[in-house]
């Protein structure tokens, strides 16, 4: 999910990555607008479990579209499975993506409302794949799980995060970031809604099962105002770009049906 070819500036946009990304015009492309009514509840979709207990971060990064969180995938110990999933996916990564000061920021929206933030936690399956690298270009893959972000109220964990992003300000910059579990990032509530989709970034693989939380959790305008202190820019760069509104506006559905866990 790395390159230089592509942002979220005017030349380098959303609206353009299909020159050199012809699938962002594909069949199943994320993000979207979820319908609730038109989101039909499935009987057969279970719960979703996630296994985060022995999870081990590794680092966190700017990789100059988005502040990232590095997990260690090399065994089943942090995983999510049920719900529409065949097989336990393990946790390779997660990041966030974010709007200007008041503005929205959400990529996922729900009749049209956008929320301040949305965290991705992106999982692989190494039931049956070998790499990250070949399940990111399967159809199944990925499960990404989405969570929203409202303002209100500082999140007392996300602190955590917030607080180390001075260090990693610079595209390219990374530093350590040992022993953070993310399970403390969810909301009381784990009803999902669900569907087909692709990566929101270049390559823009058409490889992800999103699973979308219905319960946003809060976020303080004073955290969210240090998301936007980092930069698209490297240190050695004479312009400074901000990193904000660093999102891909929903794409169209194309026939693809939501489902809904309750």
């Amino acid at each position: 999910m790395t390159g230089h070819d592509w942002g979220y500036g005017v030349e380098d946009g959303p609206s353009l990555w299909h020159q050199n990304y012809p699938i962002a015009e594909g069949s199943r492309q994320s993000p979207i607008d979820i319908l609730p009514q038109t989101a039909s509840h499935d009987p057969s979709l279970g719960p979703i479990a996630l296994k985060y207990d022995q999870c081990t971060s590794i680092n966190i990064a700017n990789n100059g579209h988005s502040v990232v969180v590095e997990f260690e995938d090399s065994d089943d110990r942090s995983v999510i499975q049920g719900g529409p999933l065949d097989n336990p996916y393990r946790l390779k990564q997660f990041h966030f993506h974010w709007g200007g000061k008041g503005c929205r920021g959400s990529e996922h929206t729900v009749e049209g409302h956008s929320y301040a933030s949305e965290l991705h936690l992106v999982h692989w399956n190494a039931v049956k794949y070998e790499t990250f690298g070949e399940a990111a270009t399967a159809p199944d893959g990925l499960a990404v799980l989405g969570i929203f972000l409202e303002t209100g109220d500082d999140h007392r964990w996300l602190h955590t995060i917030t607080d180390a992003l001075y260090m990693v300000k610079f595209k390219g910059s990374v530093t350590n970031f040992k022993s953070f579990n993310p399970k403390c990032l969810l909301p009381s509530s784990l009803h999902y809604w669900t569907y087909l989709g692709s990566l929101t970034t270049p390559p823009l693989h058409e490889s992800v099962t999103w699973i979308v939380l219905k319960e946003p959790i809060a976020v303080s305008e004073k955290q969210m105002s240090k998301f936007r202190m980092l930069l698209f820019t490297g240190e050695e760069e004479d312009q400074r770009m901000r990193m904000e509104n660093n999102f891909r506006p929903p794409q169209p559905l194309k026939g693809r049906k939501v489902r809904s866990s309750n």
